[in-house]
């Protein structure tokens, strides 16, 4: 359902939270800690400061961090920064009686949308990183 590329960005923003009390982290480093090869991480980096979920710094000491809190970042964010999630607004065939209202088929995948929408806008960042029950993310812990 989610692509590699929202994958990546998850693995991304989860490492800098587990870091967000700490200074810019190199790119090159959340590589290799995200396992997302760097040519492709830096394309979604650029997408994830450009929609100010990160905040960059060049040069000696520079890096990315995140633009808020972990607490105060949803799962949506992060994917809406990559990939928006498509809800159904109008008729995907334009078909002229479906105009005024979905049809059955279409009425339910944009419920289901809706859904996964609301699910992911109610999960925090912060949430994903800590869950005794679980292992943590990105390591073998």
């Amino acid at each position: 359902m989610f692509s590699q590329t929202v994958e990546y960005a998850l693995r991304a923003v989860v490492y800098l939270a587990q870091h967000y009390d700490g200074g810019p982290v190199d790119s090159g480093r959340i590589a290799e800690a995200t396992q997302v090869p760097p040519s492709y991480l830096a394309k979604i980096m650029q997408d994830l400061a450009r929609t100010e979920i990160l905040n960059s710094k060049r040069g000696v000491g520079g890096g990315f961090k995140l633009s808020r809190s972990p607490d105060d970042l949803s799962i949506l964010d992060v994917v809406n920064a990559v990939e928006p999630l498509q809800r159904i607004s109008g008729c995907p065939l334009s078909l002229p009686t479906h105009c005024q209202r979905l049809c059955p088929m279409h009425e339910r995948l944009d419920e289901a949308c809706a859904q996964v929408e609301a699910t992911l806008r109610q999960s925090l960042i912060r949430e994903m990183m800590f869950d005794p029950s679980r292992p943590t993310p990105l390591s073998q812990d």
